[in-house]
């Protein structure tokens, strides 16, 4: 999985690409919070992620809950049809800003 880090002049946006799993979760769910000491609104590009595993929902949530507790946001966007069956199936369409 690689994640890029792209500035923009109200947000932070990470492109990432690959899979979210149980191996790479914690550098998912690390650069999500660290996005977070940059900036306090956040968008997730997940184009070229073609699979999420429960530790990288877990990842979001904990993205979410900064979000909110810095007064910010956090969009995902681009979210690939296998994705957004996981974000559907598990409810977490209903919890976080999926565009």
């Amino acid at each position: 999985m690689t994640i890029e880090e792209i500035k923009g002049e109200d947000r932070l946006q990470l492109n990432v690409e690959g899979k979210i799993d149980t191996l790479t979760s914690a550098q998912f769910q690390n650069a999500v919070l660290k996005s977070f000491q940059k900036d306090k609104n956040i968008v997730i590009n997940m184009e070229k992620v073609d699979y999420i595993s429960s530790a990288g929902l877990r990842a979001l949530i904990l993205g979410q809950k900064t979000a909110t507790s810095k007064g910010g946001s956090m969009i995902v966007i681009n979210a690939a049809p296998s994705v957004q069956d996981v974000f559907r199936v598990t409810g977490f369409d209903k919890v976080l800003t999926i565009r």
